[in-house]
């Protein structure tokens, strides 16, 4: 089944991400070549795909895991947990519909 991760930065995450950004990528890589990832990505700050300096206000993580707590395992092991760079992480289930 799918879960959705979604992440909430902490103010100014921006030098926090910068920083775990490798270790939290090669995350994502790994679930993409176990075919595992629907979808991940940042939340700009700004409305641009490039927010420069204005950074970004958390994250999506739509991928598929045995069980919530799998999946919440998982998204507790993020780099950018350990990093700081989050100050709320939700897990839940995830129905695709479309398309």
């Amino acid at each position: 089944m799918y879960y959705a991760v979604i992440s909430e930065d902490v103010a100014d995450s921006l030098p926090l991400r910068k920083q775990a950004r490798s270790a939290h990528i090669a995350r994502l890589e790994t679930l993409k070549e176990q075919g595992r990832l629907l979808v991940a990505g940042p939340h700009p700050a700004i409305d641009c795909s490039d927010p420069g300096e204005a950074g970004f206000t958390g994250s999506l993580v739509i991928a598929q895991f045995n069980d919530l707590s799998e999946a919440q395992a998982w998204a507790d092991d993020d780099p950018y947990v350990a990093a700081g760079v989050y100050q709320q992480v939700t897990v839940k289930p995830y129905n695709k519909v479309l398309p």
